[in-house]
This record gives C-alpha cells, sequence and structure tokens, in this order.
C-alpha cells in the first residue's frame, strides 16, 4: 500500500528546514523544480491498494536520484551521509531535521525492483522537462552513440570458474545435507594457486596441466552432486555447471560468472582494454540543450539494430519528433521511420556546398558525445554496474542518464547564479560613483562621465 510523507510537530526551538537551510544551493533550487507531483502520481501505478503502507515515494525517488548525483551507495546514502546531510533530508521532502535513517538501505533494492525499468523512464522524462528551455528546429536533431557498461565481475578464466564451480556445489551440497564423496576443497585451492603467472615459460606446463585437473574435478563433483539430489530446485545451477563445463574457446554465448550469466565478452578496438565483460548502452543526445533525451540496454546487439530501441525509448520521454540522428560507422544500415539516419560516408554529388558544409558541421559536433559518455561512467555510477541481472542493466544505465540531466541543469543555475551576482556588483559600482559625481555642478560634465562610466561597465 502507498504510504505517505510523515511530518513530525515542530518543537519551541525547532525551525523548518526550509528556513534554516541556504536557498540559494543548486541541490535546494533542483528540489523546488522537479515536478515531484507527476513522479508520485505516475509511480504510484506500481503500488498495491492493500497490505502494510510503504514508505513515502518521494523519498524513495529522491535517494535513488541522490545515489546517482553523489555517485554513492545505498548504504553509504542511507547509513552515513542522511544524518549528516540537511540538503539531502530537504530534497526527500522532509519538512523539519531528523536524526534518524529514513529507511533501510536494502529498501532501494526493493524499489528499483518494484518500478522497474518503465519507473526509471519516468524519473528521466522529469530530468528532461526541468530543462524548459523554448524549443527551436535544432531540437530536431540527435546524436546517438553506445558503450559497454561492465559488471562487477572478476575477470574470467577457466580455472577460477571451475573452482567457482567446486566451491558453489559444495555449498549446495551443506545446504541440502547431500554428503558427497569427496568436496575437493584443499587440492581444489591448491591446483588454483598453481596458476599464478601461468604465462611465465617455467610455469606454463604446471599450469596447464593444473587447469586440467581442475575441470577433471569440477565435473566429477558436478555429477555426484545431481545424482544425490532430489529437489529440482538447484536445476538452473547445475545447467549452468555443464555449460561452464562444456564451453570451448570458440564456443559462443560463453558464461563468465556464474552469478551474472547473462553478460557478454565485448570488444571495442580500445588499446587500454581489449575486452569488457558486460551489456552494451546506447544513449541519444542532443547538443542544442546538452541533455541525454534517451538510453537503451540493448545487450550485445548490432549498434544499427539497436536504433530502433533506442528511438522507441525517446517517444516515451518526449514529444518532440525527431527528424535527424547523427551516428558513427557503426550505425550503417540502420532504418527508422520519419527520421533521417545520417553516418560519415563520401558526400553524394547531387550535395551542394551548403548541404556538405552541414553534414560535416554535425558530424563533427557528434564528437561531444563521447565526453558525455566518459561523465557517464566517472562521475554518475555507469563505469562499473552493481546492480543484478538484465533489469539491473536498464537501470543503471538509465539513471545515469537522469542523473547527468539534473546534474546539468544544477551546474546551469549554479553559473545563472554567479551571473546575476555579477551584474548586480556592476550595477552597485556603477551608482556608487554616479553618487560621487552629484557634485558636479556642470550638468554637460556629469553626462559626460556617466557615458564614460557606462563605457568602462
Amino acid at each position: 500500500m502507498l504510504g505517505k510523507i510523515q511530518y513530525s510537530g515542530a518543537t519551541l526551538f525547532e525551525q523548518p528546514l526550509s528556513e534554516v537551510l541556504n536557498s540559494n544551493k543548486p541541490l535546494y533550487q533542483l528540489a523546488n523544480k522537479i515536478d515531484w507531483d507527476f513522479i508520485e502520481e505516475n509511480l504510484s501505478k506500481f503500488y498495491s491498494k492493500k497490505g502494510r503502507p510503504s514508505h513515502p515515494i518521494r523519498l524513495m525517488a529522491g535517494l535513488l536520484i541522490l545515489k546517482g548525483l553523489r555517485d554513492l551507495s545505498d548504504e553509504t546514502l542511507v547509513d552515513e551521509q542522511w544524518e549528516e546531510n540537511g540538503f539531502y533530508q530537504y530534497f526527500c521532502g522532509a519538512e523539519f531535521y531528523q536524526t534518524s535513517k529514513p529507511c533501510a538501505s536494502s529498501d532501494l533494492v526493493h524499489f528499483r525492483k518494484r518500478i522497474g525499468e518503465q519507473g526509471v523512464k519516468i524519473i528521466l522524462k522529469a530530468s528532461v522537462d526541468i530543462h524548459d528551455k523554448p524549443l527551436d528546429s535544432k531540437d530536431e536533431i540527435a546524436y546517438a552513440d553506445t558503450t559497454v557498461q561492465e559488471k562487477n565481475i572478476t575477470f574470467p578464466t577457466d580455472a577460477k570458474l571451475h573452482k567457482k564451480v567446486i566451491d558453489k556445489c559444495n555449498k549446495i551440497a551443506k545446504k541440502e545435507g547431500i554428503k558427497l564423496k569427496n568436496n575437493f576443497k584443499k587440492k581444489s585451492q591448491k591446483l588454483l594457486q598453481s596458476q599464478h603467472n601461468r604465462n611465465h615459460p617455467k610455469r606454463r606446463e604446471q599450469a596447464t596441466i593444473a587447469s586440467k585437473e581442475l575441470k577433471r574435478i569440477a565435473g566429477v563433483i558436478v555429477r555426484d552432486l545431481e545424482r544425490k539430489l532430489t529437489t529440482e530446485k538447484h536445476t538452473e545451477d547445475i545447467e549452468i555447471f555443464k555449460k561452464i563445463l562444456l564451453q570451448e574457446k570458440s564456443s559462443k554465448n560463453k558464461i563468465y560468472s556464474i552469478h551474472e550469466p547473462d553478460i557478454h565478452c565485448i570488444g571495442k578496438g580500445k588499446a587500454h582494454k581489449k575486452y569488457e565483460f558486460g551489456s552494451k548502452f546506447g544513449i541519444l543526445w542532443s547538443q542544442s540543450r546538452g541533455i541525454i533525451l534517451s538510453g537503451f540496454d540493448s545487450r550485445n546487439q548490432y549498434d544499427g539494430h539497436s536504433l530502433n530501441g533506442l528511438v522507441e525509448n525517446y517517444y516515451e520521454i518526449n514529444d518532440t519528433p525527431l527528424k535527424e540522428i547523427y551516428c558513427d560507422r557503426g550505425y550503417r544500415g540502420a532504418k527508422i521511420e520519419n527520421t533521417i539516419i545520417q553516418t560519415p560516408k563520401p558526400p553524394l554529388k547531387r550535395d551542394s556546398e551548403s548541404a556538405r558544409r552541414k553534414k560535416r558541421k554535425h558530424f563533427r559536433a557528434r564528437a561531444g558525445i563521447e565526453p558525455v559518455i566518459s561523465h557517464l561512467k566517472h562521475d554518475f555510477r555507469m563505469g562499473i554496474n552493481f546492480l543484478k541481472g538484465k533489469i539491473g542493466d536498464a537501470i543503471n544505465g538509465l539513471m545515469a542518464c537522469a542523473a547527468f540531466n539534473f546534474k546539468k541543469w544544477m551546474k546551469s543555475f549554479s553559473f545563472a547564479h554567479f551571473y546575476d551576482l555579477k551584474i548586480a556588483l556592476k550595477s552597485i559600482i556603477f551608482y556608487k560613483n554616479i553618487i560621487k559625481m552629484c557634485s558636479f555642478s556642470d550638468c554637460k560634465t556629469f553626462n559626460k562621465s556617466t557615458e564614460k562610466l557606462k563605457m568602462n561597465y
């Protein structure tokens, strides 16, 4: 059941946060700018009308936004920084300062599962809507690109995976009360240690023998466990173990992690990182507004095939029609109805000089999406994804896009506030000098002096 914000009554010496906090801070202004009614109205459909009252939507959505804005984990935000920061409490709808945690950190996990990808799209739409700049023809042009969102897993090797299979089988056997012929705990640990520095010429042969022995032991223990299991509760795990044991170097759709079996090995041609383990995430960026308009988790699809999902998500969030999308050569062959897909290629003979200049300008502008991706990875929790499963990939990517848009608004507010202060300071100095000149008896001299001051300021 949907819960409501509980306001504690003010004591004699207690003041509302709105009166205590500095109202010129960007986070304070962002809290007033976001359309919380829109978020609550659209997220309330994910709640039942029966049962125990939940935490307020304003609180949970606010915590989710703060997590992305400040690049914090659930535990750090709720357990450590909530009680220390009055601005966080005001942002999440608290009226007075609170000295206790608003919820358990695990409640954020349940909230993400509750709203899913559709709920996060609503938050992304709210982040786009706060940029209420008047629309023009430039807003009908967007730029697209993809990046790899890496999962929080160790670098996969056959030896590591076989050792994990052995440990997982022993854990299942202990839980179900099954006695295996041999658990191979000490032997498997010793064999794994033999993999250290395996590329050294003197250790290569020993490491290869140890790797084959680990695979043999893993097969023995998996077959022993499968024979003795009486329930079908662990059937999925057993199938994953079998697939790991059967996969070879040339196999397709390999498993690289037992707890994250859906990740992919992706090579993007980077010199410093040959392979990345995770999923592709595409973004649609507007240069005229400087914000991310849409995001889409495409797993390991060809970039051109992922563009359909990216545009579908765009129209769920935005109302402005897209006339042109400028992409790199990875999107060759992509087609979208009522939208022109432009990729770099030699100019056509029928193109005029102005048309060629226009295309060249937009392809150069498309390079501006690369630093946007870099900010998403380094500042907004997209570098390593800690959320589980396919739905975790989609939620993490979309929340990073929403946090980027919110941060963009905060920076623009800070600049505008600084500019207003600068203008005010110049005005004070200007009129102060005019007052000094009020003693001039000659009107012509006074007018000439004021004109000279205006030119300086």
